[in-house]
């Protein structure tokens, strides 16, 4: 892929309100976490680096990106040790054992998922932990999802039923991106009826970008503690017992 992708990539995940709120979410979610002041961390497809910020202040971090470019520009962040890996048997460090494992909307682009997941079950500590996120609803497919090469979207159940058949017991698992999931809706749908193509991650004006990054990471004092019934989204934190 032409390196000006990621670099354009890059850029888009520091500022967009989607990864911005995400971001925030994430970090009120880890919060949450009994993770020790020696705890190892590794994210898994990391792309451009956008969530290392986040994941550096819970452990020494590490990382692993199939792609070189994208891996680069994560490494120049200088937060984390970045090797090439990838799901389900190309992790990378060895044997090493993790205190958590992050694995942030990257499952959906894995054909072999379960694979992937127990693949990541043996590489965590007894009782550490996973933390996962994947896009919600197949009725919400669209040209976003084709050109960022997802080869599905879960409902919460699905997400729960793969994650305990990788062995793992399941802490919570919740649909997030819930007060903005209307307008979403409405914006994937009728660009399927209008045949639209490409993604719909453009950044919105300043002041738009600002109000939506405020909405979305308003759910980071709820998300933590209660199950949403419905989003754009679903997160689950999943332990190795």
């Amino acid at each position: 892929m032409d390196p000006s992708f990621y670099r354009e990539m890059a850029a888009l995940e520091d500022r967009h309100w989607w990864f911005e709120g995400r971001r925030r979410i994430l970090g009120a979610v880890l919060d949450r976490l009994a993770l020790g002041p020696a705890a190892e961390v590794l994210e898994v497809g990391c792309g451009t680096g956008g969530n290392l910020p986040v994941l550096a202040r819970y452990g020494r971090l590490f990382a692993c990106e199939p792609e070189a470019d994208a891996r680069a520009l994560a490494a120049a962040r200088g937060l984390a040790t970045v090797a090439p890996g990838g799901l389900p048997h190309d992790l990378p460090f060895g044997e090493k054992p993790f205190d958590l494992i992050a694995l942030l909307d990257v499952l959906e682009h894995v054909a072999a998922d379960e694979a992937s997941l127990a693949a990541l079950h043996a590489r965590l500590k007894p009782g550490g932990a996973l933390l996962v996120t994947v896009p919600a609803y197949r009725f919400l497919w669209s040209a976003h999802d084709e050109v960022n090469r997802h080869v599905r979207r879960y409902t919460r159940g699905d997400l729960v039923r793969k994650l305990r058949a990788g062995g793992f017991r399941v802490r919570r698992a919740t649909y997030f991106n819930t007060i903005l999931f209307p307008v979403v809706a409405a914006v994937r749908l009728a660009g399927r009826v209008a045949g639209k193509e490409g993604s719909d991650l453009a950044l919105p004006g300043a002041v738009a970008n600002r109000w939506l990054t405020r909405i979305f990471a308003s759910e980071r004092y709820v998300v933590p503690r209660l199950a949403l019934p419905f989003g754009v989204s679903i997160l689950a934190v999943a332990e190795r017992d």
